[in-house]
């Protein structure tokens, strides 16, 4: 019999999940909810560059397990991309401190939302550096536990120039953050969630930061903290390590302090959805509302990805830069048409939502390129959890590999596809492992831009 890997994992007795690399001491750290409890109230924070609705299957599988919407919140800052240098200031990016006030004010948020003492944190890549941040500087006190996934806690690398980045394990921040016998904060339980290897910003070499050959002082081992709870989750990417199932059974486990009773996400047979419209800044991608952006939803046919019947939803946003509400049902598969000011016209193709979520994010796509300007169609596949390229994923377009995607160690979670006159208008599958998405290759002539949203 042929177990995919969508099979494995719709339940938590189906999951022979190993636990590797933990320490004695770590045992020490059990989490404070005991079965039959209520969990503290959760807040999730994303990584650098990104947004919340990476969370989205996230918060879906937490529901699936009993903790009610209103006890979550993801946060979403307003500039999300790092300083070159922490203590220079630079348009449309963030300082450590930025972000640790940003995260201190959702923190007090979700308390007065919820009437709880302490909530529980969970951060992918920066915003691990971010909730450690708001921890050791006067936050112990509000947070009962930090999940900490992929986060690069001693540096994407450690050398002796760039002293000024966030990410260089001996600049200021990092050293502040790490001096101690003990890296973590009395008085809450820590988790460090580590790839065995295959975390681009966990390499022994500098091709990431673009110094192939150099070493970056930094090895897979780079995320674990002295005195904290230390778990290798196998080799997965460096965001699966906060957003996979695999993940989720660690994050809840600890939070929760007990076993999730599923993994699969729970449908609804209706479904709501909202979200907003961000942009970019002179290139740097940021979470700041963008108004007068039109989102037009369609149902298409899941073999064809033609549309079926009229709009389902149109809507412009306003200065909130919010778009929605739109009731669906759950196994449709979507068009979202985003019509976006100064950006291209940008068509997601997205597999069916099986919940209802308010963190339905559109960000425009980036600008054509000069590598753009021969290609009749431009198609993106997207994978926001996670990064192309591992040699166990299977990825293809139209039945054949991406020019872009290599195996090794992933290199980004998207790939380019520029297409002859030939496919323009035509209908194209993008395939992810079991996942299958139709999307329309669109003529680069009209500035428009497809993007197959591979969610699994």
């Amino acid at each position: 019999m042929k177990l995919s890997r969508r099979t494995i994992l719709q339940g938590a007795g189906g999951l022979a999940f190993a636990v590797a690399n933990l320490p004695m001491d770590a045992l020490a750290q059990a989490p404070s909810a005991a079965a039959g409890t209520e969990a503290p109230p959760i807040l999730f924070v994303h990584g650098n560059g990104d947004y919340d609705a990476l969370w989205m299957t996230t918060l879906w599988r937490m529901e699936s397990n009993g903790i009610a919407h209103g006890r979550m919140m993801a946060v979403n800052f307003t500039n999300p991309t790092a300083r070159t240098d922490d203590t220079v200031e630079q348009a449309n990016r963030s300082s450590t401190e930025d972000q640790r006030r940003e995260l201190a004010a959702a923190i007090t948020e979700l308390k007065r939302r919820t009437g709880a003492s302490r909530v529980a944190l969970v951060g992918n890549s920066r915003g691990g550096n971010s909730i450690r941040n708001v921890i050791k500087n006067g936050g112990a006190g509000d947070v009962s536990h930090a999940v900490l996934c992929g986060t690069p806690n001693h540096g994407v690398f450690a050398l002796d120039d760039l002293l000024g980045s966030e990410f260089n394990g001996r600049g200021a921040f990092l050293r502040g953050l790490n001096e101690g016998d003990s890296e973590v904060t009395p008085g809450v339980a820590f988790l460090t969630l580590r790839s065995d290897g295959m975390d681009k910003y966990a390499q022994p070499d500098g091709r990431f930061i673009g110094r192939p050959g150099v070493p970056t002082n930094v090895t897979a081992e780079g995320p674990e903290l002295k005195g904290a709870t230390n778990l290798v989750l196998g080799a997965i990417d460096h965001r699966e390590t906060a957003y996979s199932p695999r993940a989720f059974r660690e994050i809840y486990k600890f939070i929760a302090g007990r076993e999730p009773a599923r993994i699969a996400i729970t449908p609804e047979r209706t479904v709501r959805l909202g979200g907003l419209v961000t942009g970019a800044a002179d290139g740097v991608p940021t979470n700041r509302p963008v108004a007068g952006a039109t989102v037009e939803v369609h149902h298409v046919d899941r073999e064809s990805g033609e549309r079926r019947g009229d709009v389902v939803h149109r809507s412009t946003t306003g200065a909130d830069g919010r778009w929605g509400p739109v009731e669906v049902e759950s196994a449709w598969p979507l068009e979202i048409v985003l019509t976006s000011p100064d950006a291209p016209i940008t068509h997601f193709y997205r597999s069916p939502f099986p919940r209802s979520s308010d963190v339905v994010h559109l960000r425009a796509a980036r600008p054509f390129t000069p590598e753009d300007k021969d290609a009749a169609a431009v198609v993106i596949m997207s994978r926001p959890r996670g990064y192309f390229g591992l040699p166990r994923d299977i990825v293809l377009f139209d039945g054949k590999e991406p020019a872009d995607v290599h195996s090794g160690v992933p290199v980004d979670a998207t790939a380019t596809l520029r297409l002859s006159a030939s496919d323009v208008g035509r209908n194209v599958v993008a395939q992810f492992n079991e996942e299958r998405i139709v999307a329309r290759a669109w003529p680069a002539s009209e500035n428009r831009i497809a993007v197959a949203e591979l969610t699994y």
